[in-house]
């Protein structure tokens, strides 16, 4: 073969190497930011650990050699009772935790804000889900989470649930208060389970929200690569309590999991975690610092950042920077175009009204600055324009508002709907199907999620109806330049059959 021919037809090849050598500034996954978070020594002739199970590499469905003493490690490092390496990301991490702990028929207690996966894993399962609508922020427009409330009355409702899951902390950083929700949920002899894929680095410095392990989450599941220096699929499911049956959870590891792991991703999850033992509390600092001193320089009046004070009864990490850009009149789907464009900086996602960056160790206070000169220069260009036409901007805001108002109104509804009548998985799962228009799929029942994406938070699930609200309320995100999971490319949704 001719390892030199330049004329390989490599489309995917060739998309990755023109962006990392774009000299665009990365604040999304994964979170070693094209391998700056990495030392230089982990990174050479990486192709050479892209091997197989065989003597002395050890075997991840039976680890007795080196893959079980780099999950020990794993567990001592994140304070867990036991630890697993997971390479098909928190997905199948989350569907092995419910599977384990839920039988089919029973119900699991989650947050209607709960990823795609949750609800994909309940329907694998057989699981019946009881939602818990997750509270709001009417200034930045997201969901925020659930309370210790909220769980105490879902428990009431729902007593045969073994099992609550919570998602934490949520795309946007906010973060609910764990220990209180552990103690509830433990209280009734339940099992909970914590989605913690945006927040594998908390344990590792003080200054940020407790971790879901050291609050007492019985399972917990974190994406490795989307906050600590990993590959992406990389994740960790860890063992918190002996209310977790490790022998289930791992037969179901070992049902879900590909027979064939990459060696480069689990070489790098224990990397990771080496990494953050040595180096993590300074890193932390640093990035904390860094963000705190930037943060000063912005004009709270045109852009407002997610902090704790922003979201009364929740804890925030100070790493995940989430900017509402209402009041520039633009969308975050505008500014995150405009910022790719004139400032060479790729945003981690936008909505209607925000813009998220994931921020982590690998950031270094140039890059943190960068940012902030970018979303000053944002203020500078956009201002002008909010004060000539009296605050309205270029964009339309109150639309904005009154589309996040709507997407509250319509989960509500949908949870309702859920709580009278619990779907069957396997009709859904093997029901006939056929693509409509959007435009006309009112009164039909979906076959899969549908979900502005990011975040991935589902406003209707397989089984549930499609209104008309939701299907305006679709069209209109689309029209403002979101993205909808579930929407094809040429409009069209997937539905049952009709009877």
């Amino acid at each position: 073969m001719n390892r030199t021919s330049p004329d390989w037809n490599t489309p995917v090849y060739n998309a990755l190497k023109s962006y990392s050598a774009s000299g665009t500034l990365p604040f999304h996954m994964p979170g070693h930011k094209l391998g700056s978070g990495i030392p230089v020594h982990f990174l050479s002739e990486i192709e050479k650990l892209d091997l197989t199970e065989m003597p002395g590499t050890d075997d991840l469905h039976r680890p007795e050699g080196v893959l079980k003493e780099a999950q020990e490690l794993a567990a001592a490092a994140f304070g867990a009772a036991g630890s697993r390496f997971v390479v098909n990301g928190s997905t199948v991490g989350l569907h092995a935790a419910i599977a384990a702990v839920c039988r089919p028929g029973q119900r699991l207690i989650t947050g209607r804000d709960c990823h795609s996966s949750v609800v994909n894993g309940m329907l694998m399962s057989g699981v019946s889900p009881y939602y818990i609508m997750p509270g709001y922020s009417d200034e930045f427009c997201i969901s925020t989470g659930i309370t210790p409330d909220d769980v105490e009355k879902a428990m009431d409702d729902a007593p045969d649930a073994p099992a609550v899951l919570v998602t934490r902390p949520n795309y946007y950083g906010i973060c609910c208060d764990i220990r209180r929700i552990a103690d509830t949920v433990h209280a009734r002899g339940k099992v909970l389970i914590v989605d913690e894929a945006h927040g594998p680095h908390l344990v590792f410095n003080k200054r940020l929200p407790v971790s879901a392990l050291e609050a007492g989450a019985d399972i917990c599941v974190q994406s490795a690569h989307k906050t600590l220096p990993a590959f992406t699929q990389g994740a960790y499911l860890h063992i918190g309590s002996d209310r977790a049956d490790t022998e289930r959870i791992d037969y179901f590891l070992d049902i879900y999991q590909t027979t064939s792991p990459s060696y480069i991703i689990m070489a790098f999850l224990d990397i990771a975690r080496e990494i953050m033992q040595k180096q993590g509390k300074e890193l932390l600092d640093r990035l904390i610092d860094s963000i705190q001193a930037n943060t000063a320089r912005l004009d709270g009046g045109t852009l407002h950042l997610l902090d704790k004070a922003a979201v009364p009864g929740f804890d925030h990490d100070p790493t995940r920077i989430t900017v509402n850009v209402s009041r520039l009149g633009i969308t975050g789907y505008e500014a995150e175009r405009l910022l790719r464009r004139e400032y060479c900086i790729q945003a981690e996602m936008s909505d209607l009204s925000n813009l998220v960056f994931i921020s982590t160790v690998a950031d270094n206070p140039g890059s943190i600055e960068r940012l902030f000169d970018a979303l000053i220069g944002l203020q500078r260009l956009y201002t002008g324009a909010v004060t000539a036409n009296g605050g309205a901007g270029r964009g339309n805001a109150p639309d904005r508002a009154c589309l996040g108002q709507r997407y509250t109104a319509l989960l509500k509804r949908q949870i309702e709907s859920w709580r009278r009548e619990l779907y069957e998985s396997s009709v859904i799962m093997n029901a006939g199907t056929e693509r409509v228009r959007l435009a006309d799929a009112a009164g039909r029942t979906s076959k899969c999620i549908i979900a502005p994406y990011p975040p991935g938070t589902a406003l209707i699930c397989p089984g549930e109806e499609i209104t008309r609200e939701a299907v305006d309320f679709l069209a209109d995100v689309i029209r403002a330049g979101g993205s909808v999971h579930g929407v094809d490319s040429d409009g069209t949704v997937l539905v049952l059959c009709r009877k």
